[in-house]
């Protein structure tokens, strides 16, 4: 194998006509991943509303963690929602091999498989079992990227560590939310990736507009006619890097009152509970289902684009180190008002 030396500047690639080498009987897989809040949800959505006539099923730990936009719905069976163009989305739960060995046996066989992993988790892994699979191939490992919060998520004490191991585990980082940071800040934060992630790819984007031909690109095509070739490392190892469980805590607290949604998000921006992250679906005074997401510093409320039947939830994450539960749920229940829900 033949060693290629490394850019000093990270490529940036546009959308080109990159569709996976045909391998005879094997599914190409592609795995998601990137820190809480990076826009990965959002990049899904973007990817299955053009997909075309590409066949793609999605695989998430659970629904309620992906939000696959209402609209792309047509009808759900199960562990699974069957969405337009032929796509479907199904949930693994723990048992990925499973998921996986039973995609095999669908048909029509789906043409490619997006796998949303946890923001905590490291894409390599994930990969790692794929690879397990008969008749399953790893395409690419893809890495979304809050623009606007990765340097400071990257020097973090305690999730460093993790940001600069998905970045480092990348065929692809896609450089998201750079309509939240100057021109200058992008640039800077493109030659810092360069020496970060030196094997990736990089698109920069906003609101997780991709080309999908980029995002379903094949990795293990020759480097003169792909871009997401990774420059060739001595090996496909990666450091070991605390668990989730060492790094963070959770809690999904769920709601039988309505809430004063813009307020609780203020609130929630700005107490020092150890939050980094936020989502879920919330009531607001007047009975509006809203989608309430927090990342760091920075809230969005929008319309809540799943089940309006759902239990309202709020699922928060926050750093071990700093976690304060009990806090948190007091500073949250100042938020609620005396009407139920329904």
């Amino acid at each position: 194998m033949t060693a290629v030396a490394r850019n000093p500047v990270a490529r940036t690639w546009d959308a080109v006509d990159v569709a996976a080498t045909a391998v005879p009987g094997t599914i190409p897989v592609t795995v998601l991943g990137g820190y809480l809040g990076a826009g990965k949800t959002t990049l899904l959505n973007h990817l299955l509303r053009n997909a075309g006539a590409t066949r793609i099923t999605v695989l998430v730990n659970d629904f309620g963690s992906v939000n696959i936009d209402a609209d792309l719905v047509e009808a759900r069976d199960g562990d699974m929602l069957r969405l337009a163009g032929g796509c479907v989305c199904c949930s693994f739960g723990s048992d990925l091999m499973g998921a996986l060995m039973g995609l095999r046996e669908r048909v029509p066989r789906p043409d490619h498989v997006m796998i949303e992993t946890s923001g905590v988790a490291l894409p390599g892994a994930v990969a790692s079992t794929v690879r397990l699979v008969p008749q399953m191939r790893v395409a690419a490992r893809v890495v979304a990227a809050d623009a606007s919060m990765l340097r400071r998520q990257a020097a973090d004490q305690y999730v460093g560590d993790l940001v600069r191991g998905q970045l480092q585990q990348a065929d692809l980082v896609v450089l998201n939310k750079t309509d939240l940071i100057a021109a200058e800040a992008c640039e800077a934060l493109r030659l810092w990736l360069a020496c970060e992630a030196p094997q990736a790819a990089l698109r920069a984007t906003e609101r997780g507009c991709v080309p999908p031909s980029l995002l379903l690109s094949d990795a293990s095509r020759p480097l003169a006619s792909n871009p997401l070739q990774r420059w060739l490392l001595p090996s496909d190892e990666h450091p070991a890097i605390p668990g989730a469980d060492a790094l963070f805590r959770s809690r999904a607290f769920e709601f039988d009152l309505r809430v004063d949604v813009p307020a609780l998000a203020r609130a929630l921006a700005t107490q020092p509970f150890g939050l980094v992250r936020a989502k879920g679906l919330l009531l607001d005074r007047d009975g509006t289902p809203i989608l309430l997401q927090l990342t760091g510093p920075q809230t969005e409320l929008s319309a809540w684009p799943g089940n309006v039947d759902a239990q309202p939830t709020l699922v928060c994450i926050g750093t071990a180190h700093q976690w304060d539960e009990a806090g948190l749920a007091a500073l949250i229940q100042t938020f609620t008002i005396t009407q139920p829900v329904s």
